[in-house]
């Protein structure tokens, strides 16, 4: 981590994401999950597990590798962005001061965990829930034991991962699926987000491992047929194979008072995005 100046205060500059947090000594980063703690940026949820389930793979949504199977799905708490309409507030929005239940999991016994599940249909770990990276080292650490192992890694993420210590994890990733939230800089601002990142994150990760991309549909956001279009194209341009999951809105957290996408709008965008895309699926609908 490098170090700063701030009102002549000795600051350390969190290199996880693109928002380079500048934290001096106890002060905690916008994700509310990484502290400068005697002068060193600390994951606070290393360990701690907020959710734990035996998924379907498709709820990811992975649609495209190894369908019908199941996977351990581990979750923790904070995120790097801020979507009025996140699915998992309670978990994401929220600091180690607000998880409320919480369990310690050290990668030993979550890879243990996962192989005990075999038995069931499990085929290995899945980082989701809140945003992943912002734990960078239990992620690490879990996906090199369970590689180690014979599992396979699955990381569900926003994106919002700078290019080094997304290329240092991607060997022990097998698969991901990456939400492209919008295609328009100030929709990304507005979410605490930055699109040249997520896009950075999906092209660099589709050079490596199986990526799906999912864009949950927002009525007045991101639902125009242009906008579904110029994502469908873009990520046609790295490979038309990529599938793309064009997701339903339900009302959640602070836009609970909306009402939800119209199915008819996500059928429509899905057979724009198919022009440029040779597998494209519906969610929520």
């Amino acid at each position: 981590m490098a170090k700063s100046e701030t009102l002549g205060k000795p600051t350390l500059v969190c290199r996880i994401c693109p928002r380079h947090c500048a934290l001096q000594e106890g002060q905690t980063g916008y994700c509310r999950a990484r502290r400068c703690i005697d002068s060193k940026v600390t994951s606070l949820s290393y360990g701690i597990v907020t959710a734990l389930a035996l998924d379907p793979i498709e709820k990811k949504p992975l649609y495209h590798f190894y369908p019908g199977s199941l996977i351990l799905s581990v979750g923790s708490f904070g995120c790097n962005m801020r979507c009025s309409f996140c699915q998992n507030h309670s978990i994401a929005q929220i600091g180690i001061e607000g998880a409320k239940e919480m369990e310690t999991v050290p990668p030993k016994r979550l890879v243990e965990t996962a192989l005990a599940a075999k038995g069931k249909g499990n085929i290995g770990l899945a980082f989701t829930y809140n945003e992943p990276l912002v734990g960078y080292e239990y992620v690490l650490d879990s996906a090199k034991l369970a590689t180690q192992a014979g599992l396979y890694n699955v990381l569900v993420t926003n994106g919002m991962v700078c290019q080094e210590p997304l290329r240092a994890l991607l060997p022990y990733i097998h698969a991901m699926n990456i939400d492209l939230k919008s295609f328009r800089e100030e929709s990304y601002r507005s979410l605490g987000g930055d699109l040249e990142t997520v896009k950075s994150a999906i092209a660099t990760a589709a050079g490596v491992c199986h990526v799906e991309v999912t864009t949950l549909v927002v009525p007045g956001m991101n639902d125009s047929v242009e906008e579904i279009g110029d994502i469908a194209a873009w990520i046609g341009s790295l490979r038309r194979d990529i599938p793309f999951h064009i997701s339903r809105f339900f009302p959640r957290w602070a836009m609970a008072d909306r009402e939800a996408t119209p199915v008819d709008t996500v059928y429509a965008l899905a057979e724009t995005a198919k022009q440029h895309l040779q597998y494209v699926y519906t969610g929520n609908c």
